[in-house]
């Protein structure tokens, strides 16, 4: 809910922060279901301060990138005015680093005060700053002064009522513009009744809104029962964890909806935003709950991919659909924006190439035509590294040819597609036929056809086996290159030369 173009945190409906729950797919289903306001799971600021911000032109996210390839996080423009950057951080100037860095892509900067989970508290970090109050408020202040956005915190209690509203009042002191309480112990953990009467006691002593929290288990299970928790706690919002990741439906006035339903339409999501396979899966056991054991939920463990996720729930060919249309997405944008000569990028040479299969003979492949020049001109053979980009799994080779390096600029669907297209960059360049269909004989691989018989049995024949051959050499060597970190290897036993 937005007021003067500032969301406001009067009297809404809340996803929580929750850590491997909180990513894009979850967060657009909440708000499809009546959220008002999504929280994405708690960042830590150390690894989100070496990210760098990448437009996903493809997926039409934005996407805050790891030196490492990975996507710690990843939003769209549905979610840009509801969505709240939780970080977890112990440091005044890396919270502001980090608030600077994603401010313009999301509503508003949560610091997490309340997670008791060591890899939060072990840094300084989540419920240990409970006991650090003048961290705290260094921390607010700086986001508050530093940021243009509105800067919240979530915590836990305190031992004591006295105790827990002196801090919220410290708290409302530095400029925050809205305060999460869990009303629970750091101690505590979700078996625990939750303390209403805590959280009620803070909402009476501050002006701005309290967002009350900690009801899953025993207070909330169906819309209705929302508005009876917020006037349990005298607070003003509320915001639901648990109850929403087993059904996010919950969210609704027509709800709740049945768990299967609510699965598919996360999937979905899961599918259109490429989110990470292994998330994912996460996600959907907890939706499971007692079901994980299930002929379906058994499927879902297994899993390895969202293709194989998406074969578990029979959804093969919206998977399918929708590969296929972000990679015309892909080749679109890519074609249109790289140039068709050579660009040298640092020792490599570059072109804007794609391979497309059907260009070629059967059988016959870029690959093939390098490796046979190749060895007319005893060179070694050539040498593939490929890499593989971890926002979208494309793929990218670099061919080593005479000590030379030749790249396509164009990421490709698969590690082999990325090879022959750096294998047409090294044809290109050096004025070598490839072997496209329509292209004049060069004398290369094709030449053994043409040759008359011997020893008893046709060169046709003869031929035939050799592209095999050839064939299999070239996927030995393919098999050879390592992906996604680079390495690569050359084989034990270089061909013959012939």
């Amino acid at each position: 809910m937005m007021t003067a173009g500032r969301l406001s945190f009067g009297n809404i409906t809340a996803l929580a922060p929750m850590v491997r729950v909180g990513t894009l797919p979850m967060r657009l289903l909440a708000l499809d279901y009546g959220a008002d306001v999504v929280y994405c799971e708690e960042l830590i600021d150390i690894k989100m301060a070496q990210c760098h911000r990448v437009v996903n032109e493809v997926l039409e996210t934005v996407d805050f990138v790891a030196p490492d390839d990975r996507v710690m996080f990843r939003t769209c423009e549905r979610e840009t005015d509801r969505v709240v950057f939780q970080m977890g951080t112990a440091d005044p100037d890396r919270a502001l680093t980090v608030a600077r860095l994603v401010e313009k892509d999301v509503a508003a900067i949560d610091v997490n005060m309340g997670c008791p989970k060591e890899y939060s508290t072990k840094g300084g970090m989540g419920a240990a700053l409970l006991s650090d109050p003048d961290k705290i408020e260094a921390i607010l202040k700086k986001l508050v002064t530093g940021v243009s956005i509105p800067v919240t915190c979530k915590i836990r209690i305190l031992p004591t009522v006295e105790e827990t509203v002196s801090l919220v009042q410290r708290i409302e002191k530095t400029g925050v513009t809205a305060i999460a309480v869990h009303g629970r112990l750091k101690e505590e953990r979700p078996r625990h009744p939750v303390h209403c009467d805590y959280i009620q006691a803070v909402a009476q002593a501050v002006s701005i809104p309290v967002i009350a929290n900690g009801g899953s288990l025993d207070l909330v299970k169906t819309y209705a029962d929302i508005e009876e928790f917020r006037k349990a706690t005298g607070a003003s919002s509320v915001m639901l964890a648990r109850a929403a990741m087993w059904n996010a439906s919950v969210f609704s006035n027509q709800g709740p909806l049945p768990v299967e339903r609510v699965m598919e339409e996360y999937l979905k999501y899961a599918i259109r935003y490429d989110n990470n396979a292994f998330n994912t899966k996460y996600c959907l056991c907890q939706m499971l709950r007692d079901k994980v054991e299930s002929p379906l939920g058994k499927q879902v463990q297994a899993a390895q991919t969202i293709a194989e996720i998406s074969e578990a729930y029979r959804m093969q060919e919206l998977y399918q659909q929708t590969q296929d249309r972000l990679q015309a997405r892909r080749d679109a944008l890519q074609s249109s924006s790289q140039p068709d000569r050579p660009v040298m990028d640092g020792d490599v040479t570059t072109m804007a190439v794609k391979f497309e299969r059907r260009e070629y003979p059967p059988q016959i492949t870029p690959k093939m035509f390098l490796l046979e020049w190749s060895r007319k001109e005893k060179l070694e053979q050539p040498l593939y590294e490929t890499v593989q980009r971890s926002q979208d799994r494309a793929f990218q080779s670099i061919v080593t040819v005479a000590e030379k390096k030749y790249r396509s600029s164009l990421w490709e669907k698969s590690k082999k597609f990325a090879e022959q297209a750096a294998a047409i960059v090294c044809l290109r360049v050096l004025g070598i036929p490839e072997g496209r269909i329509g292209e004049e004989d060069s004398g290369l691989v094709c030449k053994r056809k043409r040759e008359v018989k011997t020893n008893g049995a046709t060169e046709e024949e003869g031929s035939k086996k050799r592209h095999v051959a050839d064939i299999q050499q070239e996927t030995d060597n393919s098999n050879a290159a390592a992906v996604a970190n680079g390495d690569h290897h050359k084989p034990d036993t270089p061909p013959e030369q012939p």
